[in-house]
């Protein structure tokens, strides 16, 4: 008989939460798994309370954890976290084999194993093409952009982790012209970044009450969605413009992977206003390519609802990196 897998550890790691668990097999169940939020000096306190948490003696001897940050030879910066990370940090607790991957490119791993009761359409529901690229977009804390290249059903697949959230914003339309002027004052060059995320929400907000000669009010971007919920105009129209310009962006990013898989939108935002993302701006904007329309237009775009899709992508990374067999 075979013997039987060893379990890793797996990690989440983002800008205001750190989500650990336990996987014997990147096909099954995670055991031990704990959400992780308030200040913590590290990542090493963050073990520690982990093991406090869930009684064990010792961790695993190899780990995966997804970060949100470029990862550079075994070493991340995290952009919204005062933290640096390397890999030959973490080598105790039990641990020593550790692998830091970028939280998006654990996303894109996480792309081969979610199935339909962990996605929800945005728009039509179309198939995609089977075996094709899949691109991975979410706006958080950040804008994260990654991508599972494939090559054909039966081919070659890779993670690509990018970093696709920089991307210069383009306007559409004059109300975002308006809205670009306003932030390159504010920042000089504007990021995608800089709109599609929760700060960035908080930034188109106060850009278009600019834009409308008010003085805006400083709105947290709970508060500007929870304000949009409840029928405030303004929060509204501002809900309204960030699924717009999400759905340019993804449609770009899109372009730029070939991505006749699919586009799979992750992070925190969505699934607080996924009502809007549905309801035909997002959609609209991610067709509206020009001559390359019909070239989109046959890509579903679907919402992760699976909290735990990069726990499941950091699972199938580490088979995929020869930790254990493959499924």
């Amino acid at each position: 008989m075979p013997p039987e897998p060893r379990p890793i550890l797996v990690g989440d790691v983002g800008g205001t939460h750190a989500r650990l668990a336990l996987s014997a097999d990147p096909s099954g169940p995670l055991d031990h798994r704990i959400d992780l939020t308030g200040e913590f000096p590290d990542f090493r306190a963050v073990l520690e309370r982990y093991l406090e948490l869930t009684g064990l003696a010792r961790l695993p001897e190899r780990a995966v954890i997804a970060v949100a940050g470029p990862v550079i030879a075994g070493e991340v910066r995290f952009t919204n976290r005062n933290w640096l990370l390397r890999e030959t940090q973490l080598q105790g607790f039990g641990l020593t084999t550790v692998r830091l991957i970028n939280d998006f490119v654990a996303l894109a791993w996480a792309a081969e194993r979610l199935g339909a009761c962990d996605l929800r359409a945005i728009g039509p529901e179309v198939p995609g093409l089977e075996g094709g690229t899949v691109s991975i977009v979410g706006a958080g804390t950040g804008f994260g952009v990654s991508c599972l290249a494939r090559s054909g059903p039966n081919g070659r697949t890779v993670a690509l982790g990018t970093e696709g959230g920089h991307i210069a914003f383009a306007p559409s339309d004059e109300c975002e012209i308006a809205v670009l002027r306003d932030l390159q004052r504010r920042f000089g060059r504007v990021s995608v970044e800089r709109i599609l995320s929760g700060p960035g929400l908080e930034n188109l907000f106060t850009a278009l009450q600019h834009a409308a000669g008010r003085a805006p009010e400083p709105l947290t971007a709970e508060q500007v969605v929870e304000n949009a919920r409840h029928g405030d105009s303004d929060c509204r129209e501002t809900v309204r413009v960030f699924c717009s310009i999400y759905g340019s962006v993804a449609g770009d990013i899109a372009l730029a992977h070939g991505a006749l898989g699919g586009v799979l939108i992750a992070g925190g935002i969505a699934p607080k206003i996924e009502a809007q993302l549905a309801g035909g701006a997002f959609r609209a904007r991610f067709e509206d390519k020009g001559r390359l329309a019909p070239f989109v237009r046959a890509i579903p775009t679907r919402l992760v609802c699976n909290p735990d899709a990069a726990l499941l992508g950091a699972a199938c990374a580490d088979a995929s990196d020869g930790g254990r067999p493959a499924r």
